[in-house]
């Protein structure tokens, strides 16, 4: 299992938000390094991006929401969600869910 996973969720649909692509950087000097690119599934989940045990430091996840909205036919204010977190110990799971609606966003360290 990847240390990092996600879930997202489309507020505005009451439902998961598949069909999303997230990539995953680490963030280094302000430079963001790519590392990995997935899809999420139909319960709106990726439980494999990224390596098993990332090393300490600053974390980047970046959801299409513009591209995911659009197949939907919907306008959205925000045409990515990025969201930036530290992680401290390569050995813990970081689970980052994403609750998205075409003009707002909210996320949190889930489990």
């Amino acid at each position: 299992m990847s240390t990092v996973t996600t879930h997202v969720l489309d507020t505005s649909r009451g439902r998961p938000a598949a069909g999303v692509t997230v990539r995953l950087d680490r963030v280094v000097d302000a430079t963001a390094q790519p590392l990995a690119q997935a899809t999420t599934d139909g319960d709106g989940r990726i439980a494999e991006i990224g390596p098993e045990n990332a090393p300490a430091g600053h974390y980047r996840l970046v959801f299409g929401s513009g591209d995911y909205f659009a197949t939907h036919g919907q306008q959205t204010f925000y045409p990515y969600v990025t969201v930036d977190f530290d992680i401290a110990d390569p050995h813990q799971h970081y689970h980052v869910p994403l609750l998205l609606s075409p003009y707002g966003f909210t996320t949190y360290r889930g489990s």
